[in-house]
């Protein structure tokens, strides 16, 4: 099965990627560097709301295709996959 969404969608989400590998290497360096613990803190803060912010696209873009056409087909196979990966969230 593929990601739900437009090519448009799926260019966007490895440029978001690709940023936020960017802000992983250097988190990689700040701590290389022996930076503050308080600006590491800061960047780890930033690295995983970016994380989130991927997270959020691909589930809402899973909801609006993958999920409403297996409600539509009264399959509740990927309805609890989704569920599953939901109760993992902390």
């Amino acid at each position: 099965m593929s990601l739900c969404g437009t090519d448009q969608d799926k260019e966007r989400l490895v440029s978001r990627l690709r940023r936020i590998e960017g802000q992983v290497r250097g988190l990689c360096g700040m701590v290389e560097q022996d930076r503050d613990c308080t600006e590491v803190l800061q960047q780890i803060t930033s690295v995983s709301g970016a994380l989130r912010g991927v997270w959020v696209q691909i589930v809402g873009d899973h909801l609006r295709g993958c999920i409403a056409k297996a409600a539509m087909d009264r399959d509740d196979k990927l309805i609890d996959e989704l569920i599953e990966h939901l109760q993992k969230i902390r």
